[in-house]
């Protein structure tokens, strides 16, 4: 008796042999995307807001940079064409997946579109401290409330990113003061829709290397999350994500490549930032 098969996959024809014995050929149809958010940051050791701050990767994001390329790698993957941010800690991150996947040569594009959510006035500051400061619960509808934005940046301040010359081509509209998980959502989708989904859909095989809010925007849309689903997603650095898509690039189902207990070990660190915790 013939087992059903996914339905991803498609019969392109069989035929019974001499013996009766029937043989099937099978097309699979499963597209697979790869998400990955930088490695530790600087100021993600140091708990800090970043946003579109450009800090580098700390020695623990190297390594992590360097595990998700060994997993990749280990697990079988290769890759055709990478999306990252402008930001050198997604940057660095891809750069060092690659080399250890011995991928360096494939293309890669980087977009502001991919950047992490802009957090305006609190980019730079501890996050436990302005939990002290403010309460742990405003700093939790700061992060993690899908529609209201932090407190702004003043476009004269040294932050503001209209002064750095990587977004001198965008328009004054499309340069932020401050974003909220929908604003984040609002600018990665037209990218995805309009250059990565047809890389997908076509075949190829893409990774995409970005930070926690950018993905969980894209995961958000994938897995047709509501907002309030949405708040409770933490992706942890350097591991990759696995999405294994269908012909219309719904989810068949998504999986971390590592050690599960490790892996959610880190997504409660994740969740974790911005809380007062008691003293050990």
């Amino acid at each position: 008796m013939l087992r059903p098969w996914p339905k991803y996959n498609k019969i392109l024809w069989h035929f019974k042999s001499p013996c009766g014995k029937t043989y099937l050929f099978i097309k699979n149809n499963m597209k697979k995307l790869i998400l990955l958010r930088h490695g530790e940051s600087i100021w993600n050791k140091e708990n800090r807001f970043t946003g579109w701050t450009d800090v580098d990767l700390s020695p623990k994001g190297l390594e992590e940079a360097r595990n998700s390329g060994r997993l990749l790698r280990e697990n079988g993957f290769a890759f055709d064409v990478a999306y990252t941010s402008v930001l050198k800690r997604a940057i660095r991150t891809l750069w060092i997946a690659l080399d250890e996947m011995d991928q360096m040569w494939i293309p890669v594009n980087l977009s502001w579109r991919l950047n992490e959510r802009h957090y305006g006035a609190l980019q730079g500051l501890n996050k436990t401290e302005t939990a002290l400061k403010y309460g742990e619960e405003q700093v939790q509808i700061w992060r993690r409330s899908y529609s209201i934005r932090p407190p702004a940046l003043e476009p004269e301040d040294d932050r503001y990113p209209g002064f750095d010359p990587r977004y001198r081509d965008l328009a004054s509209q499309e340069i932020p003061l401050a974003e909220c998980l929908q604003d984040t959502v609002a600018r990665f989708l037209p990218y995805w829709n309009e250059t990565i989904a047809p890389q997908v859909q076509s075949g190829q095989r893409v990774l995409i290397t970005a930070h926690g809010n950018s993905l969980r925007a894209l995961v958000k849309y994938l897995d047709n999350l509501s907002d309030q689903d949405v708040l409770e997603l933490n992706i942890p650095t350097g591991v990759p994500l696995v999405y294994e898509l269908d012909d219309n690039l719904k989810p068949l189902r998504n999986y971390y490549l590592g050690d599960r207990a490790q892996i959610e070990q880190a997504m409660q660190v994740v969740a974790n930032q911005g809380k007062i915790l008691p003293r050990s």
